[in-house]
């Protein structure tokens, strides 16, 4: 048996972590679709790698209980990526907090039931999460700590009017809900930490660059002091640092890897600032 990588959601930058992190290990992937956790799979095997394809929905605690059964079948689980979501183009309010908020949460609690000894975790959240308007230290600590089954009923959460919003807020909360679940993973050893990228070259990418929000992620790009979107290499990069041996000290803590855009977004030219 070896040690084993899960990865949530079989899409560019999920695949790009798995490579930089599994050398040596049996990759788990599943996705929504079978056919997406086949066909990366596919490629992770033609590049050397044991893996085993499921489809998993994250939004269901059942079917996550089902995808650690299946990892522990291959053998003991050092590393989880949570890459899987959907953003405001692709969904209603409903579904989006169903999946990129409680789905998160819920499955971080069971990864933590499980995680071996050394083991890691990373959140793949997003820049979203510090655009949205300011809430309260207790609306902070809630999103972090309270019971994933409670999040979906508290007022501030339930009161969400626009998928964009509803996207902040899950996002939000995956930036905090690592924090609180860093204190749990620590008891079997383990760490957890989130990445908040910018605009990443992937397929939801595109669905934003050219949906119904076009001309604002266009705007942002254009103006984000990198001059350039980001690649799910580069956000591998990073989460091999975090997951690796050299970030041994880091648990608890949101990366945010933007190209810029959330410094230009508070503090360029057109923020309103002196």
């Amino acid at each position: 048996m070896k040690d084993v990588t899960v990865v949530l959601g079989a899409g560019g930058i999920g695949l790009a972590i798995a490579r930089r992190i599994s050398s040596g290990r049996h990759v788990l992937l599943a996705d929504h679709r079978q056919e997406a956790a086949d066909a990366a799979a596919k490629l992770l095997e033609l590049a050397g790698f044991e893996t085993t394809a499921m489809r998993a929905d994250v939004s269901d605690r059942s079917t996550i209980q089902a995808v650690i059964r299946k990892a522990q079948e291959r053998g003991a689980i050092k590393a989880l990526v949570q890459a899987a979501g959907v953003s405001p183009s692709q969904a209603p309010i409903e579904a989006i907090l169903k999946v990129d908020l409680y789905g998160t949460a819920m499955l971080l609690e069971e990864f933590g039931k499980v995680m071996a000894q050394g083991g890691s975790g990373v959140v793949i959240s997003s820049q979203s999460g510090y655009r949205m308007p300011a809430l309260t230290a207790a609306q902070d600590a809630l999103l972090a700590t309270a019971p994933a089954e409670d999040l979906l009923a508290l007022d501030f959460v339930r009161n969400v009017t626009s998928t964009l919003h509803a996207y902040q807020m899950s996002k939000r909360c995956n930036s905090l809900r690592v924090r609180g679940e860093a204190i749990h993973w620590a008891k079997r050893g383990a760490r957890i930490n989130a990445i908040s990228p910018g605009i990443i070259v992937t397929p939801l990418a595109h669905d934003e660059l050219h949906g119904e929000r076009a001309d604002f992620y266009q705007a942002m790009l254009k103006k984000m002091p990198a001059g350039r979107a980001g690649t799910p290499d580069e956000i591998a990069a990073l989460a091999a640092l975090i997951m690796g041996p050299e970030g041994s000290f880091i648990t608890g803590s949101d990366f945010l890897i933007d190209g810029g855009a959330t410094a230009n977004f508070y503090y360029g030219p057109d923020a309103g600032h002196s």
